[in-house]
């Protein structure tokens, strides 16, 4: 392994481990990372200065009063719509005189606030509009603190041409654990990558048996609180698949040698198997805390970040096979990460459309990937090579979308046949 290429994300390369208090820009911090990350940096203040926030804009009275907690000097909102209620909700928060913060607004706001001045840039964004962000922050020269895994998948080789070694610390609570077990040995000591998967609210039933499940049990994760979008790609084990091409991403660990097992308990994060035998495991609670304060902190570690184990309490710890026929996400994912260019971001394009469809009560839960498969399928082999652009990817997924959507209005009227 010695002559392979760094990986993007290494415990032992890093890109600037700078002491004393970091000034941090929170992307998506309205959402269940940022709010996390914003608990975070308030319970440490000698740790962490906020200086930026961004947010998609549906909740502009809880982006406010994030803005005067940490006296950011920034705020983006994606919606230009909502710039008057921001501004409104901003009054309500500062006093009259106060210096209130820059506003910036539309599409690109996320992106300009990655490249402003600071230590780390935390990209909480949820699905492949992440992009954009995490490569102005790479190019912009940031600690890249990554919890929007959509960006590395659907942009893999312009991630890689832009990051350097050490940059990028990921946050995925499987991919924080890895980056940690990591640290115990050299590249060339892996024999594997081990992610756990907590298996979602379906663990144990045959694909008939999910044939007539509802949004409402699909939400209903055992371990996990998470958004609609995430906890329905757990219902289906396709965030699973996504980790395994982000793991490979991230450690240039060969598709063979990335393993999924389920663990129902989701106390141990992933494992790292060593040439020795020796396989070790990171693992907590199940709190994103931890996660994030590694994504923001390292190499330090952050004191009180998330609770520990109680091990005067007796617990038990289980480990099972994936069912590979009645959750086939995984399978497939590994088939489009082999292939490539952009058959990765046409696999996490078609399924955006189809969890919304399932959401909006349009498509049954077991042709959310039946229909995923079906596009990934009619995309064929990708162009391969490192010529990938910014516009290939963004016309891969409009046309994943629509014939992600068209695909999906058919099954829907299958199904109510």
């Amino acid at each position: 392994m010695s002559d392979r290429p760094a990986p993007l994300a290494d415990p032992h390369l890093l890109f600037d481990p700078a002491a004393g208090r970091r000034d941090i820009v929170i992307l998506g911090s309205t959402g269940s990372i940022g709010t996390q990350a914003i608990d975070l940096a308030l319970r440490h203040p000698d740790r962490f200065r906020v200086t930026g926030l961004s947010a998609a804009g549906g909740k502009v009275a809880l982006l406010a009063e994030q803005a005067r907690l940490l006296r950011v000097n920034t705020v983006a909102v994606a919606r230009e719509d909502v710039v008057p209620a921001l501004k409104e909700a901003l009054n309500a928060q500062y006093a009259p005189g106060e210096p209130m913060p820059e506003i910036l607004a539309g599409p690109d706001a996320a992106t300009e606030l990655a490249a402003s001045p600071c230590h780390t840039v935390l990209n909480g964004i949820t699905g492949s509009i992440g992009l954009a962000p995490t490569l102005a922050a790479l190019r912009a020269g940031r600690t890249l603190a990554l919890a929007n895994k959509e960006s590395l998948i659907v942009g893999g080789p312009l991630v890689k041409a832009l990051a350097k070694p050490g940059q990028i610390i990921p946050v995925d609570s499987e991919h924080a654990a890895l980056f940690q077990a990591l640290a115990a040995g050299t590249r060339a000591d892996v024999s594997k990558l081990v992610v756990t998967a907590s298996g979602g609210p379906f663990r144990g039933r045959t694909r008939a048996e999910l044939a007539g499940v509802t949004v409402e049990d699909a939400l209903a994760h055992p371990t996990w609180a998470m958004g609609p979008v995430i906890t329905i790609n757990s219902a289906t084990l396709v965030n699973k698949g996504l980790e395994v091409i982000e793991a490979h991403l991230l450690y240039d660990i060969p598709f063979e040698r990335i393993e999924v097992v389920v663990h129902p308990q989701s106390y141990v994060h992933s494992m790292v198997e060593f040439t020795d035998g020796s396989t070790l495991a990171q693992a907590t609670p199940p709190d994103m805390r931890g996660p994030i304060a590694i994504g923001l902190g390292w190499p330090q570690r952050i004191p009180d970040a998330a609770p520990a184990f109680d091990w005067t309490k007796a617990s038990t710890w289980e480990f099972f096979p994936l069912d590979t026929e009645a959750f086939p996400a995984v399978g497939l994912a590994r088939h489009v990460g082999a292939l490539g260019g952009t058959a990765p971001a046409v696999f996490n394009a078609a399924n955006e459309e189809c969890v919304e469809a399932f959401l909006a009560g349009r498509l049954p839960f077991t042709a959310i990937m039946d229909t995923v498969s079906a596009v990934v399928d009619e995309h064929g082999t990708p162009a391969r090579g490192t010529s990938l652009t910014v516009a290939d990817v963004l016309e891969a997924e409009t046309w994943a979308r629509a014939r992600a959507r068209e695909t999906a209005a058919r099954a829907a009227v299958e199904a109510r046949a």
